[in-house]
């Protein structure tokens, strides 16, 4: 127990003499420090709500409101219009004129801060810019761009968040109206006829009172969705988060920094907390809408450390703590408590690697049990949950389970080498995608907000745990730290972290297990449930390298849009039928907004896709092209901006529950399958990389498993100009489904699509030019 020992500060023995105190003064300086530390991020919390209080103003402004209301009372004019003499009267120090004033100076500061922040979330509330069409824009939203004045200079991370818009109820006429149209392509002439009538009688009946109750809570809560999605689709599904929820984000797909896996870790663990410092102190440019100053809700950013998904045998609970100094580190069997802080510093990027390298090299054993553990957080949460109560809530292994939960994150060393993307091994990607999303099934811990993996040959992913927060949350803290690692760290010419070590360092902490044979049983059981999953998961990352954006964006077509037809062609060309279709959008324009879905297979799509494949004339397959990518666009921009709808049928479908009434309507829609899920990893900070002279230092995106088991997965996402990553994913247990293949029908229909808008464009004008100048590792 010599864990246990260092952890006291002090010791004393009764003796016959007297009491023998025993002070270890190593011991009562980290408390201090911590306390230092501490009481500073309080006082930087206590200044930035204040900051942030006031904003779109200023707490300086203040003081030059009072300065011109005693000024204009030096000219012997009352600006008040007989206020400071009311507020004179009621004051026990009646003839001090200056306190007056004062006060009104701050009621008025106040009153202006009401009334800017009050216009700025009318502003923020005004949406039609993003559906006129380009160049051409309204008197209205000349006016809108007004916006600008009120918006403030140096805004912090969560300055907008007061004046962010609710989102707003769709009429149940609308969003009836606009399901029936989404599926339309879908359903014959019988099944559509059918769907038409439970939505009528829907619409005339119970949905009506559902939406009563529905806008009584948009009127209460900041957001009528984030909650109940958070809590019914995340937190009460009893399957494995592993494959099912978490996803996935890749390192750089041609350069690997360092060969050096305890330096990658140094570094990269460093620039974690560099990330996390300038969140807690709010230091973070708040996100926004690219090319726009309209900024992005960033409630989901309060949870990206120091969290985790806590199991239960009915829900799930998201835990979070204030603060953490440490990360839980698994190799090879065993856990280790990883401090990185010392005397209220931040380690180094080479004092890190140091201790990392020192979890490497340490020859102890696993305790018994302790090599799968975490194949409890991969299995079935109801299992996890009830092996959690009956032998992890007392004891060691309570204690070494809190060390785990409560850690910054979690890191896994893994000792195999993955990420390289080499000719004669074309399915390394592939595996690289396997291992990140669920590994070995034991070597990650799948509960925490996110788990970073570094691999033997340098390389390194992370998986994100859901259910807290959306992909882009993850993906804008995973792009810092690999340009702060690649760009502003560095490595020295033997790969190493820069700078020195100090050799006092305390030894890792390796923690203790007490794991019963009942336990490892149930470890055994979760794993064997865990491991048919992944063996389960079919996976392809296609590297397309033929063009990219830029040739696509010469077509005078959204990018996206784009994509979009083309996963609809691919899926026709292989099942002969159209699918529901996923795409993911955001409505983080609002507060505490998370997604919507924006339904991809439309009337138009459909049409395009049967027009094209029976051979119809080129000319009238581009006009239809043309107007499904333009209706793709309107039903993102719906999207975004709270016309959606899935989002609100799965609310009034809450509701339902809630009052104990059924809906044959509702109760078929939820029930409907997304064959095919899709969605894009856009880069949030282009300002990090340099594109233009290191186009290979970019992550190859991410991805995440299907979430029909007869049906596709897809994520993509644009690299540069030049590039397009597909990240497929599907099951080995469907006959229909094969990643490889729906692979193969997404690149013929690209270059398909390419070559029907650009009928000119000759095959060798899409080669060099269009192509990265980056080289394969070897």
């Amino acid at each position: 127990m010599a864990e246990a020992h260092q952890a006291v500060a002090f010791q004393f023995t009764v003796t016959p003499e007297g009491i023998d105190l025993r002070l270890s003064h190593q011991a009562l300086s980290e408390i201090y420090l911590s306390g230092v530390r501490s009481w500073k991020k309080r006082i930087i919390r206590i200044k930035n709500s204040v900051i942030t209080g006031v904003y779109p103003a200023s707490p300086s402004s203040w003081l030059f409101v009072v300065i011109a209301i005693l000024a204009t009372m030096y000219t012997r004019s009352d600006p008040s219009m007989g206020i400071i003499a009311k507020i004179q009267e009621h004051l026990p120090l009646g003839h001090f004129c200056l306190v007056s004033a004062v006060l009104f100076s701050t009621m008025l500061w106040l009153l202006l801060i009401f009334t800017m922040r009050l216009c700025l979330k009318q502003l923020l509330s005004y949406h039609r810019w993003m559906f006129e069409q380009h160049g051409k824009m309204s008197t209205t939203t000349k006016i809108w761009a007004l916006v600008r004045i009120f918006s403030g200079r140096k805004p912090l991370l969560y300055s907008y968040q007061g004046s962010l818009p609710n989102l707003p109820v769709p009429a149940i006429k609308d969003t009836v109206k606009r399901y029936l149209e989404s599926v339309r392509p879908l359903m014959n002439d019988g099944e559509y006829e059918r769907m038409t009538k439970l939505a009528t009688e829907f619409e005339s009946s119970l949905g009506n009172r559902l939406q009563w109750y529905l806008k009584l809570k948009a009127l209460w809560a900041s957001n009528y969705v984030s909650d109940w999605w958070e809590e019914y689709v995340y937190l009460r599904g009893r399957s494995p988060i592993m494959v099912n929820s978490n996803y996935y984000g890749m390192d750089f797909l041609y350069v690997t920094p360092t060969p050096i896996q305890a330096a990658r870790a140094g570094n990269s663990i460093h620039a974690f907390f560099l990330y996390r410092r300038k969140l807690n102190k709010e230091e973070i440019k708040p996100s926004r809408i690219p090319g726009t100053v309209i900024p992005l809700c960033a409630a989901q950013c309060e949870r990206i450390f120091n969290t985790t998904r806590i199991p239960g045998e009915e829900t799930d609970t998201v835990q979070h703590w204030k603060d953490s100094d440490y990360v839980a580190v698994y190799h090879k069997g065993r856990y280790f408590r990883l401090k990185v802080y010392q005397a209220g510093r931040l380690l180094s990027p080479r004092e890190i690697e140091f201790q990392i390298q020192r979890i490497l090299d340490d020859p102890a054993p696993p305790s018994k049990g302790e090599a799968k553990l975490g194949a409890l957080t991969a299995a079935d949460r109801v299992s996890w949950a009830e092996a959690r109560v009956k032998y992890f809530s007392s004891g060691i292994n309570k204690r070494s389970l809190d060390v785990i939960e409560r850690a910054a994150f979690f890191v896994t060393l893994d000792d195999e080498e993955q990420g390289t993307m080499r000719d004669d091994q074309p399915a390394s990607l592939d595996n690289y995608a396997k291992s990140l999303l669920h590994g070995k099934c034991y070597d990650r811990w799948f509960d925490k907000s996110f788990s970073v993996i570094y691999y033997k040959n340098g390389k390194s992913g992370i998986n994100g745990e859901h259910s807290w927060a959306d992909a882009p949350v993850v993906a804008h803290v995973w792009e810092y730290v690999l340009a702060t690692d690649s760009f502003q760290l560095g490595y020295n010419e033997e790969g190493h972290c820069k700078g020195e070590v100090d050799a006092s360092l305390p030894q890792p902490q390796k923690l203790n297990w007490e794991i019963s044979p009942e336990c490892e049983e149930q470890i055994s059981r979760s794993l064997a449930v865990a491991q048919a999953l992944a063996d389960d998961v079919d996976f392809h990352v296609l590297s397309f390298r033929d063009f990219g954006k830029g040739q696509i964006k010469k077509c005078k077509v959204s990018p996206d849009a784009f994509i979009q037809m083309t996963l609809q062609l691919a899926y026709y060309r292989e099942r002969g039928t159209f699918c529901l279709t996923y795409e993911a959008s955001m409505t983080r324009l609002f507060r505490e907004g998370r997604t919507e879905t924006v339904r991809s297979c439309t009337n138009e799509s459909s049409a395009f896709v049967r027009a094209l494949e029976n051979g119809e004339p080129a000319d009238v397959c581009r006009r239809l092209f043309r107007g499904a990518s333009e209706k793709h666009q309107q039903l993102y921009r719906m999207a975004m901006t709270g016309a959606g709808i899935d989002r609100h049928l799965f609310c009034l479908y809450v509701v339902s529950k809630y009052l104990g009434l059924e809906s044959p309507f509702l109760k078929e829609v939820l029930a409907e399958p997304w064959r095919l899920s899709t969605s894009q990893t856009s880069i949030q900070q282009v300002e990090l990389f340099d594109l233009a002279n290191h186009p290979e230092y970019i992550s190859c995106g991410g991805g995440f498993g299907p979430v029909a088991d007869d049906g596709y997965g897809v994520s993509y996402n644009f690299i540069g100009e030049n590039v397009i990553n597909f990240h497929i994913s599907c099951k080995h247990s469907c006959p229909s489904t094969d990643a490889h293949k729906f692979g193969d029908q997404i690149r013929k229909a690209v270059n398909d699509l390419l070559q029907l808008l650009s009928p000119n464009q000759k095959e060798s004008n899409k080669t060099e030019e269009s192509q990265p100048k980056v080289k394969k590792e070897q």
